[in-house]
């Protein structure tokens, strides 16, 4: 079925919106990616099963986007349904638990939290994914990870089912938790404790300073683009090899932490990747150590 037709079909079960043919590029953080078939953007949680749902029946390959915060999308774009869930993002406080929508941003979830006075989220400052996104990552820092301070998480399943899964249910690992085996996230609560605000404030001020210092944030970027081996720091793997600087039009291996790529510009998801694969030879070469990518790579 074209894609108009079906985007019409979806069109009347939302309030959120429906686009065909939408290029990717501004719904992620490195603003690079060619376009959905489909994007549907739900403005709640029926939008949301909805959108699930009418995947189901229509045997549409599916992909769940939060920020695009970790995402490289290929130049020839995604085939089926991309559902962006930014549009909706709610949290709720019920002390000492903070229940977040899977959309919400988690600078939102640590607003609410610090306005709480609920701490143990500090680490997560400056991180620009949402809640599901860095549930199903287990996204963090050196100071600590999602996976830490989750309770349980809402789930919808594969076969349409409603699933709450305790955090004792789920397997977590270094930038990996089993939610993404398990479904589509739907909400996140997060069991955080009383606190100080003006620690909190604190904590977070400084946590924000030292990323500003070591990190390339004045330029589209996903965040580190390969996992740490163990015993060692990418980055550091990185600048040894001599790939600190490298540049393939105008996605460049930062020189300020190399385990980021950074687009100059126009950068298009096959400079990212030429950038990938060169990097990922030199580190082979000089030290007999494999890395493997952080960032999702969807499309084709």
């Amino acid at each position: 079925m074209a894609a108009g037709v079906l985007a019409r079909e979806l069109q009347q079960g939302l309030q959120g919106e429906v686009r065909v043919d939408e290029p990717l590029a501004p719904y992620t953080t490195w603003r690079i990616g060619g376009p959905a078939d489909l994007l549907a953007r739900p403005q709640s949680r029926e939008d949301l099963e909805f959108c699930l749902e009418f995947s189901r029946q229509k045997s549409l390959p599916l992909h769940i986007m939060g920020n695009g915060s970790n995402l490289l999308i290929r130049d020839g774009g995604v085939r089926g349904m991309v559902i962006q869930t930014g549009a909706w993002g709610q949290v709720e406080v019920a002390e000492p638990v903070v229940r977040c929508s899977a959309g919400v941003l988690m600078a939102r979830v640590l607003k609410a939290a610090t306005a709480a006075g609920l701490g143990g989220l500090e680490f997560m400052a400056g991180i620009p994914a949402t809640a599901g996104g860095a549930a199903v990552t287990n996204a963090g820092t050196p100071e600590g990870c999602l996976g830490d301070v989750i309770q349980g998480a809402a789930i919808i399943t594969p076969a349409g089912g409603h699933l709450y899964l305790a955090s004792r249910d789920i397997d977590f690992a270094y930038r990996y938790s089993s939610l993404r085996r398990a479904g589509t996230v739907i909400a996140v609560d997060l069991q955080l404790a009383a606190t100080d605000p003006r620690a909190i404030r604190e904590r977070v001020q400084a946590n924000l300073a030292r990323r500003r210092a070591r990190q390339p944030l004045e330029w589209p970027n996903a965040g580190s683009v390969f996992k740490n081996p163990p015993g060692h720091y990418a980055g550091r793997l990185i600048e040894a090899a001599g790939a600190s600087g490298w540049q393939v039009g105008p996605a460049q291996v930062a020189t300020k932490h190399a385990n980021f790529i950074i687009n100059r510009g126009r950068a298009r998801a096959a400079d990212v990747l030429e950038l990938i694969n060169r990097i990922q030879e030199a580190v082979a070469r000089s030290f007999g150590i494999n890395l493997e990518l952080e960032v999702e790579v969807w499309g084709e």
